[in-house]
């Protein structure tokens, strides 16, 4: 029988505690005895109330900050704990991260932003340039490679943005609320840009977003988080075929159902429970 290979990520009783700053306010824990795991290949979402430790939770994976207590493992190996050293950012291109904001270098044009991750890896060469001008295209973005970002829209940036990632090709791509800014009609327009472009390439993605909607239309499962500090409230199968429809009553019974497990949260915390 063969060995069970293990997921792309998994978080194991994670927790992160930031101290007051120059005397002032209280240390508090944003999020603590955290733990799931993503598949390889699987998009999955992560949805909760607001000071859930969503956002803080991509930044310890990214290596942006470490985790105070527990620990993040990639394909098995630990990578980051208390004692693991010193960050590593991005951990050797692992890891892709698309913020809230676009990020795009405003003295750059799109095409040289999109080229730029490999120009500082030394991997800038004929093949990655076709890579990076067959992204540019899927994501209906040629004739625009010479634009600078002032001169795109802000779904424009947003395309750019998230292909800028995927041409170093990571294994694991972080998302923390990309189209959350957007307008509802090129944000539904992003949503399925980002399927199509994931169906092609299969990364294991980790999408968080305040949207219940949003949650349900891309993931293959849904994570729910607790109100802060961060826990896992409970983790949903979303097993809707694709394309999905925001009117199919499977749709409606998860939006629903979600709704009221942070609603309970949100509750909880004004009663004082």
């Amino acid at each position: 029988m063969s060995a069970v290979a293990p997921p792309a990520l998994e978080v194991r009783r994670l927790a992160k505690r930031f101290e007051p700053r120059a005397g002032r306010g209280e240390a508090f824990w944003a999020i603590r005895d955290l733990s799931f795991a993503v598949g390889e290949g699987e998009l999955l979402t992560i949805v909760g109330p607001s000071g859930s430790g969503k956002s803080t939770l991509l930044n310890l994976i990214a290596q942006i900050d470490a985790p105070s207590d527990g620990e993040i493992r990639f394909r098995g190996r630990p990578i980051a704990s208390p004692t693991s050293g010193a960050l590593r950012p991005g951990w050797d291109r692992q890891f892709g991260y698309v913020t809230q904001e676009d990020t795009l270098l405003p003295w750059r044009t799109l095409a040289e932003n999109v080229l730029f991750p490999l120009r500082v890896q030394g991997r800038l060469d004929a093949g990655t340039r076709e890579r990076a001008a067959r992204l540019i295209r899927a994501a209906g973005l040629e004739g625009f490679e010479r634009y600078y970002p002032h001169e795109l829209s802000g779904g424009m940036r947003k395309r750019g943005a998230l292909i800028r990632t995927l041409v170093y090709d990571p294994p694991v791509i972080l998302m923390d609320e990309p189209f959350g800014a957007l307008d509802v009609l090129t944000r539904e327009v992003l949503q399925q840009e980002l399927l199509r472009i994931w169906a092609r390439n299969r990364k294991s993605v980790l999408f968080v977003t305040h949207s219940i909607e949003e949650s349900i239309l891309l993931a293959d499962r849904i994570v729910v988080f607790s109100r802060g500090p961060g826990r896992v409230k409970e983790v949903i199968l979303a097993d809707l075929p694709r394309p999905r429809q925001r009117g199919d009553r499977r749709f409606v019974e998860l939006t629903g159902h979600i709704r009221s497990s942070i609603y309970a949260e949100l509750g909880a915390e004004e009663s004082g429970a």
